[in-house]
């Protein structure tokens, strides 16, 4: 064999290997998928009204709840270079993130379904 001989066989080898890999890559992502559906195919079932519902009630106790009280923090506090403890306020912002988080959990728990079509 020449050497450019050789240098084809290594290239086409580079070549086999990288459509292989793409591939098992492939198959990887339709083997997590098919598991997903595994594990989701054994989940309660919720329409998207009750969906909409749980996501309603969560908003509505994030809204209720008091982020001011400072009991509900832990709040670490430092000494300035006069000596006095800082720590002037705080204060919790974009509850509706942590509404968006708390919706995405619970609903990850079911499978969402179309709603009935009911004849009005």
């Amino acid at each position: 064999m020449t050497e450019n001989d050789l240098l084809l066989k290594i290239e086409g080898l580079e070549k086999v290997i990288q459509e292989k890999n793409a591939d098992a890559n492939r198959y990887q992502d339709e083997l997590k998928q098919t598991k997903q559906e595994l594990v989701d195919l054994h989940k309660p079932e919720l329409t998207t009204k009750q969906i909409e519902a749980i996501e309603g009630a969560v908003e509505q106790a994030v809204e209720q709840f008091d982020f001011t009280d400072t009991d509900n923090f832990e709040i670490d506090y430092s000494l300035d270079y006069d000596g006095r403890v800082q720590c002037e306020s705080h204060e919790f912002n974009n509850s509706h993130n942590l509404v968006d988080e708390i919706v995405i959990k619970v609903c990850n728990l079911f499978k969402e379904v179309e709603d009935e079509k009911t004849d009005d």
